[in-house]
């Protein structure tokens, strides 16, 4: 014996009469679903609310260390590559210092020899 509860029934009726089919979106894979950014939620509510830029330093920064590459393809030399990152990083510990602006997830720190590494294998 089957017991079908009241939910599974009008599921069921509303599949009968048809009322799920051609939804849009239907068969294709849903947005989002596997999201790998911890910031996610917050530039999810910016695009929908229409905010153009960060609320605040901590998202600026996180947002200028995801745009570093784009940000040193400008760079010429190494030298001026290394600067770019130290002062980044310069900014991200005075954040962490700066007292009442800690943000709720610490910015880390751009790794400087890594970087450089990506930096000189696009630029030989």
């Amino acid at each position: 014996m089957q017991f079908e509860s009241w939910v599974d029934a009008q599921i069921r009726e509303a599949t009968e009469r048809g009322e799920f089919d051609n939804l849009p979106g239907a068969g294709k894979p849903i947005t989002g679903i596997r999201r790998t950014d911890p910031d996610w939620w917050i530039k999810d509510k910016m695009r929908r609310e229409g905010i153009e830029r960060p609320a605040s330093e901590a998202e600026l920064l996180r947002a200028e260390v995801a745009e570093l590459d784009t940000i040193l393809a400008d760079a010429r030399t190494e030298d001026e590559a290394r600067e770019i990152i130290t002062d980044l990083n310069a900014r991200i510990r005075t954040a962490r210092l700066r007292r009442g602006s800690l943000p709720t997830r610490v910015v880390e720190l751009v790794d400087v020899d890594d970087t450089l590494r990506r930096w000189q294998t696009r630029n030989r």
